[in-house]
């Protein structure tokens, strides 16, 4: 598979990741199974997918356990990227970024991951009660000490990144400019996808103009943009579709038609490409610092997405996706 360089520490990953998310948490537990999801994460492995996305809230903190039993065999393969920053609680998540939490939490995540080094280490949500050049001065120690070799940073929430006349972004770059100064960012991961385009506008050029990668999270849109997905199908209570509203029934079916627009460019590069690897495509198009880091269990799965490195879309095939009607239904 291609490789991409992100960030100024030019750590190189295969273009498309692994997110391994819905292996632990927030999607259909009945499905999550150990097992499946080992081989699941060897396979991608084996295929050039060497970025593994986990963080130690997923679980909470079972992911990493999972990762580590594959990492304790293959380190050498994969390319690590954990997030601190986050805690779970039984009926809320809350922000910790006090400086002496990120280096307990780093050393418990070194643990699970079976692991002496965490190749890109991300701050999951900024404490608003600790300065946020705190908590990432508490990182850059960590490079210094030899536990991480590169710092990322998640992209704000959309709820708390909204002001009026406000781009989705701003919040964020605010934010990445601040720490900027404390010590170089490698990588900001953030939803990019065909019906979520909103990074292009202000993080993707913040990004390629610094040579800052850009892990682009739900690249498939939560499964939306796979097509397998049927209106009014219903999620398991504890699968986080469930309470978003673009996944009503009403939404899902509105939203059909960027679905149908995915086939319809898929079905002129072949009858064995799908929906899924046009809509990863796309996010490899939108610039060489980019990695789309889809989520999965299945070795199925992460083979279909791995693919999409080899499918190369041609200009009408882009000009034909930005010209699919725009998503309905909020993301909030």
């Amino acid at each position: 598979m291609e490789r991409r360089t992100i960030g100024a520490a030019a750590l190189a990953a295969g273009a498309v990741g692994l997110g391994c998310m819905p292996m632990s948490w927030a999607y259909s537990t009945s499905r999550q199974r150990g097992e499946d999801s080992l081989r699941a994460v060897h396979r991608a492995l084996d295929l050039g997918s060497t970025l593994l996305d986990t963080a130690d809230m997923y679980g909470p903190f079972t992911n990493e356990l999972l990762l580590g039993r594959v990492l304790k065999e293959r380190r050498g393969d994969a390319f690590v990227s954990t997030k601190v920053g986050l805690l779970v609680g039984d009926q809320h998540i809350v922000a910790n970024g006090r400086p002496g939490y990120v280096r307990r939490a780093c050393d418990a995540s070194l643990r699970r991951l079976q692991t002496d080094v965490i190749d890109l280490y991300q701050l999951h949500r900024a404490d608003p009660e600790i300065p946020v050049e705190e908590t990432w001065g508490a990182m850059a120690e960590l490079v210094r000490a030899g536990k991480v070799r590169a710092l990322g940073l998640c992209a704000v929430g959309a709820r708390s990144a909204r002001r009026p006349g406000a781009r989705l972004h701003d919040a964020t770059v605010r934010q990445l400019e601040r720490v900027q100064q404390v010590f170089p960012v490698s990588a900001v991961e953030a939803e990019l996808s065909v019906w979520s385009p909103e990074a292009r506008e202000a993080l993707l050029p913040w990004c390629a103009a610094r040579g800052v990668g850009l892990l682009a999270a739900m690249p498939l849109g939560n499964g939306f943009l796979t097509g397998t997905l049927t209106p009014g199908g219903g999620f398991e209570a504890d699968d986080l579709r469930a309470r978003h509203p673009r996944f009503t029934a009403e939404m899902m079916a509105a939203n059909q038609p960027i679905v149908v627009g995915l086939r319809r460019v898929a079905r002129r590069h072949g009858e064995e490409v799908t929906p899924a690897q046009v809509a990863l495509a796309w996010v490899l198009a939108q610039g060489r610092q980019v990695i789309p880091v889809p989520g999965s269990k299945q070795e199925r799965w992460v083979a279909e997405n791995a693919g999409a490195a080899d499918l190369r879309l041609t200009e009408a095939d882009l000009a034909e996706l930005a010209d699919l009607p725009a998503v309905q239904g909020s993301w909030d």
